[in-house]
């Protein structure tokens, strides 16, 4: 019975991976060419940074209220389609834009599409991760996610390497968005009640949200805060012409390759090791930002590899952690407190990294490395706290 549990919850882990995996293809894809798209409007790095960083905000900060609204009512699944379909028909529309505030508002809209999806989803999956292991499961996940992050960019280049615009590299991007739609569809027809995957008795529900999970949160936010967008990353790229307009997308198409390689590897690690994991990462992930602002080819694919890793870490190991942190009744809530920390702290990094670009990169990279190396002491203390 056991066997057969831990078989039912990796087939649903594998069925949302599909779908994140098709979603990936669509808004990954789009994002690897935000910043460009945004410069052909005639928008500043400030401008780019406001967008990409407000857009994270909305992103993260609406996971409170989602978060809670899905523990609250138990429509999991309702709130989950509800933000896929806000989140991936928003970037077809892109090809309509004609100015850089209407691109703009569309950028953002498909980041609130995710705020309203992710809490719900990731409630669902951690069921799963119950009986497979929290890391393996969200590992697994990200893998499949990112392996849609990977392709979608490569569709992107594919149109650019054959004359083709802009809006038609966002238009041809209604295919893989209606699949992953088709796909959470199925999910949702054979997997109507995934927490009964996770039915023995929760030993952490008396723990709630305690003083541990707010440690780690101001350890995440300080890492998110020196995390540069990929926007700012791309922008950089082409307004100093170290990359063409085609590696561009190549680049972060490399990036979410590895990415799809790292996170269940971290994933398996975490579920032997500990948390440990998590803050070998983020210190050599930190090191992306001078390989990648003052680097030339080989040193800028280095960095976005180191920057990609951390990515992975962020969004599997984070999550892992979270799950073991709180009883399943709360986690909905704590996925939304989480991630509107997460975001805020985002916002304000990627906006001041966008100022600081155009006055000195120097203080840009000392910026990113340093608030994301003070994370540390904190994430060794909540890791002490839950040992």
């Amino acid at each position: 019975m056991n066997d057969l549990s831990k078989s039912t919850a990796l087939r649903f882990v594998i069925l949302l991976g599909v779908v994140s995996l098709f979603a990936d293809m669509t808004y990954e894809a789009a994002r690897s060419i935000n910043g460009p798209y945004l410069a052909t409007f005639g928008a500043s790095a400030a401008v780019v940074g406001f967008v990409a960083g407000f857009g994270e905000l909305l992103g993260y900060a609406l996971r409170i209220a989602s978060g809670f609204l899905a523990d609250r009512t138990g429509k999991y699944w309702t709130i989950t389609i509800v933000g896929y379909a806000c989140n991936l028909l928003a970037v077809p529309l892109l090809a309509l834009a004609g100015h850089w505030w209407i691109a703009s508002s569309l950028m953002i809209m498909e980041r609130v599409g995710k705020a309203i999806r992710v809490p719900s989803r990731d409630a669902m999956l951690s069921h799963a991760g119950h009986k497979m292991g929290m890391g393996w499961a969200f590992g697994l996940h990200e893998a499949l996610d990112q392996l849609g992050a990977m392709v979608g960019p490569l569709i992107v280049a594919g149109v650019l390497y054959f004359k083709g615009s802009y809006q038609e590299s966002f238009a041809i991007l209604l295919i893989p968005a209606l699949l992953a739609l088709f796909v959470l569809a199925s999910a949702r027809w054979f997997y109507p009640h995934p927490q009964d995957l996770e039915v023995e008795r929760d030993t952490i529900e008396t723990k709630g949200i305690n003083a541990t999970f707010w440690i780690y949160l101001a350890g995440a936010s300080l890492i998110a805060a020196g995390y540069a967008d990929f926007s700012l990353i791309a922008y950089h790229f082409q307004k100093t012409a170290l990359l063409s307009p085609i590696w561009i997308p190549i680049f972060y198409s490399i990036a979410m390759g590895v990415n799809a390689i790292t996170a269940p590897v971290f994933g398996h690690f975490y579920d032997k090791k500990g948390f440990f994991i998590l803050i070998i990462v983020s210190i050599g992930s930190c090191f992306f930002a001078p390989l990648v602002f003052f680097g030339h080819f080989r040193l800028a694919l280095i960095g976005v590899i180191l920057w990609s890793v951390g990515v992975g870490a962020h969004e599997s190991l984070m999550r892992a952690i979270v799950a073991n942190m709180v009883s399943k009744n709360k986690r909905g809530s704590a996925y939304g407190l989480f991630n509107t920390g997460f975001g805020i702290f985002w916002f304000l990094g990627s906006f001041l990294m966008g100022v600081l670009y155009d006055i000195s990169l120097t203080s840009l990279v000392i910026f990113s490395m340093g608030i994301q190396l003070l994370a540390i002491p904190l994430l060794w203390h909540a890791m002490k706290k839950i040992q």
